[in-house]
């Protein structure tokens, strides 16, 4: 199960990042001599993070979610803002255990799916006390 480690809480104030930025797309063949500058700096911020003030990070623990592409140590950018759908990469709460499972509404009720075939979906219970912490916009994919 993918278990979040402490979700860090991003300050409305505080940059994620700045860093610098190609001018031109890298080439994944062969490289170009004439690409040895960059252009400037981009704030990551603008582009991975829709509302500062709702958004938060969590570090992802496991490898039920590594079908969607989620790897243990990854980190998730989490905004609580946005409404959970049926698909969505949701942080959730399940009887006090926090989890990251792709949140399936079905006629029959609430799915937590895992993106692993190792590992079981869970069927929640109609009696179970399910939070939905937020839904995953965008994995930091260590490489």
């Amino acid at each position: 199960m993918g278990v979040i480690v402490g979700p860090r809480v991003i300050d409305a104030g505080t940059s994620l990042l700045s860093v610098l930025i190609s001018p031109m797309p890298v080439a994944a063949g062969f490289p170009s001599p004439a690409q040895d500058y960059f252009d400037g700096r981009i704030d990551l911020n603008e582009h991975l993070i829709k509302d500062i003030t709702s958004t938060y990070i969590v570090r992802v623990s496991g490898d039920s979610m590594e079908g969607a592409g989620i790897s243990d140590g990854d980190e998730l950018i989490v905004n609580r803002a946005l409404e959970p759908r049926d698909g969505c990469v949701v942080v959730a709460v399940l009887d006090g255990e926090l989890t990251v499972k792709r949140l399936r509404i079905t006629p029959t009720g609430v799915v937590l799916q895992a993106e692993n075939p190792a590992f079981a979906d869970i069927r929640v219970p109609a009696l179970s006390d399910l939070v939905i912490w937020g839904v995953a916009t965008r994995c930091l994919h260590h490489v």
